[in-house]
Formats: structure tokens, C-alpha cells, sequence
């Protein structure tokens, strides 16, 4: 059935606040003495751009609202126009602008750095931090995603201690931050000759892409820079020189590396910037917590909580603890198949 606030234009999706913002745009636009601004200018090209995504989704919804009753009204002369009628894609849509429309925090839009980190256990959490890597990674490629990797830790027998992308598309954090936290998986080890469960932890941390307008104070005496041998990661094209860079944030116990350049330079300045966006990104969530405990609760979703269990034996279910939502198609899922898991969560905190 069609959502009923989606045939109310100033319901939920509030289209006609959209619909008059986005001719103020194109007017503002018009103006001879637009590109005076360039940084205004770009920010209200991209503006525009953003409520025409939404604006032109909600009319393409509409019109296929509207062929789908006109089928359903010839169908009450002619049976065989019954046959037509696709609810199940309409609703899809729907659901999909919904979502869209969550996607509403101040950074959502933006790029991000995407790092997947192994716990502790060894060469079990090492290999499930490797299954997690290729998780997202088909994932990222299913939304057409762009990834540069900029770290990649191997383990020492199998599988990978940590790697970092730069992850680059529209809404990337927006989508990505739900998966920030602990992952767990159960199952029976590959690597144990007795073939018993065991269960392993990885950690996955999402940081938006600040633009060059924050500014962020780092004291050089807060710093522990080190210089190592970068390491090759089966042809992801990572150099083998004496350039990659680990930066460690002192007073926070932020570590980042980078090591994707030949150059240590560069490698050093992308690790900054990494650094910078995560210690923005730590006041911007000290001052939510402040909020929230101005507004008497208390956030359960923190970097270090087991957000998500991976159950392959003694049965297979993959359960989101922070929403409840579960399936038993764990292949899928392990294949980059993460909507259902992301919806959720940004429906649950809507």
C-alpha cells in the first residue's frame, strides 16, 4: 500500500518547503553577481543539487503512483490490467526516499575514512577482520563507491590487522556510520584441528571527511610520529619503502597510519588530516553526550560496543543488537548485502 504522507506534500517529506527552497536557489542562482562568492556559490550548487535528488525521486514516485492507479482503475473494466499493477517496486522507491531523507546530519553528505581493525585472538580475529574488509568492500562497490586505501596491516599468518579507505561518494558517511563498533563473530575455527566454535571481534570506525574550513589545534608536543617500512598487500598497490607514517595523538591515544604514497611528506600530511577529523569528530560527540544527559538518556551507540553478532554455528544469524533486525542469509549479508542492517538503524534513530 502507498504511504499516505506520500501524497501530502507538506507531510513527512515536506516537499513544498523543499519545492520553494530550491526556486530561491535557482533565482539566487540567476543573479549576475553569483560566482562574486565562490564558496557561497559552490555550497548553494550543491545545495541545489541535493534537493533536486529529493524533489525529482518524489515526483518519479508520484507519476508511478499515478500509473499504477490509472491501472488499477482500468482494471475494474478489464481483469488483465490487474497483472501490471507493481506495488512491491513502489513501495521500494518509497522506502528508499525515506531513507534519503534520514540522511539528514550535519556531515552525512560527506566522504569518509573507513578503517576495519582486528581484535584481540589472534589469527581468528585476523582473518575475521579480512572478512569484514571484503564485506564492505563489495559493499562499497555495489553503491558505486570509489575507495583509495590509504593502510593496510597484514596478520602475521593470515587475514589483516587493520586497513584504512578513504571512501568516496555521496551520503558515504551518512550510510557508513551505522556500522561504527565492535562486530562478533561465532563459528567453527578453519584454523583449529579440533574443529571447535570460537568466537572472534573486530572493530569497525567511521570519520566523516572534514572540508579545510575546520580548524583543529594539535600541540606538535601531543605527537609520537614514527617512520616504518610500508607493507604490501597483495596487489592493492601499496609501496614497499621506508614512507608510510604512524601518527599517535598523545592525550587522546588516537592512533592513525597511512602509508598509500611513495612519499613520507604526503603520507605524514594525509595522517594529519586523518587525525584532525577524528579529534573534531570526539568533541562532536563529547558535546552530543552533553546533550543527552541534559535531555536525561543515555546513548547506548559508542565506539567499543558490540553492535552486530555474525552466528555461523551452531545455526546462521546475523543480529543487529541496536535495532533487532536479524536474518539467516549470512552469505549474502558477507557479500556486501548490508541495506536491510543500515535501513534499520537509520529508521531506528530517526
Amino acid at each position: 500500500m502507498l504511504k499516505e504522507e506520500l501524497m501530502n506534500y507538506g507531510g513527512h517529506f515536506d516537499t513544498d518547503r523543499k519545492i520553494k527552497r530550491l526556486k530561491e536557489l535557482e533565482k539566487e542562482q540567476n543573479d549576475p553577481s553569483f560566482w562574486n562568492n565562490k564558496e557561497k556559490s559552490e555550497q548553494v550548487i550543491k545545495e541545489i543539487k541535493d534537493l533536486k535528488n529529493v524533489t525529482d525521486k518524489l515526483e518519479s514516485i508520484k507519476k508511478e503512483y499515478q500509473d499504477n492507479k490509472d491501472l488499477f482503475d482500468l482494471s475494474q473494466e478489464e481483469e488483465t490490467f490487474l497483472n501490471e499493477i507493481d506495488l512491491n517496486s513502489l513501495n521500494a522507491h518509497i522506502s528508499s526516499l525515506e531513507v534519503l531523507l534520514l540522511l539528514n546530519g550535519e556531515y552525512d553528505k560527506n566522504n569518509c575514512i573507513f578503517e576495519v581493525h582486528s581484535g584481540a585472538g589472534g589469527t581468528e580475529a585476523c582473518d575475521w577482520a579480512m572478512m569484514l574488509y571484503r564485506m564492505y568492500n563489495r559493499y562499497f562497490e555495489k553503491k558505486g563507491y570509489k575507495v583509495e586505501l590509504l593502510d593496510y596491516q597484514e596478520g602475521e599468518e593470515v587475514g589483516i590487522k587493520s586497513a584504512t579507505m578513504k571512501v568516496i561518494g555521496e551520503y558515504a558517511y551518512g550510510y557508513l556510520k551505522c556500522e561504527k563498533g565492535v562486530h562478533r563473530l561465532v563459528r567453527l575455527s578453519p584454523f583449529d584441528a579440533n574443529n571447535k566454535r570460537h568466537t572472534s571481534f573486530a572493530s569497525v570506525d567511521v570519520t566523516p571527511e572534514f572540508d579545510n574550513t575546520i580548524h583543529v589545534e594539535i600541540d606538535e608536543k601531543d605527537l609520537k610520529i614514527d617512520v616504518y617500512r610500508s607493507s604490501g598487500c597483495g596487489g592493492q598497490g601499496v609501496n614497499t619503502t621506508d614512507s608510510a607514517v604512524r601518527i599517535t595523538h598523545l592525550p587522546s591515544k588516537i592512533v592513525v597510519t597511512c602509508q598509500n604514497e611513495r612519499s613520507q611528506i604526503k603520507n605524514k600530511e594525509t595522517a594529519l588530516n586523518i587525525l584532525k577529523g577524528k579529534l573534531k569528530l570526539l568533541e562532536i560527540e563529547k558535546q552530543n553526550e552533553k546533550i543527552q544527559n541534559v535531555k536525561g538518556t543515555l546513548s547506548n551507540i559508542e565506539f567499543g560496543s558490540q553492535i552486530r553478532s555474525y552466528v555461523l554455528h551452531p545455526y546462521s544469524m546475523i543480529k543487529d543488537h541496536r535495532t533487532n533486525y536479524e536474518t539467516s542469509n549470512v552469505d549474502k549479508v558477507l557479500d556486501g548485502d548490508l541495506d536491510g542492517f543500515i535501513e534499520s538503524y537509520l529508521k531506528g534513530t530517526e
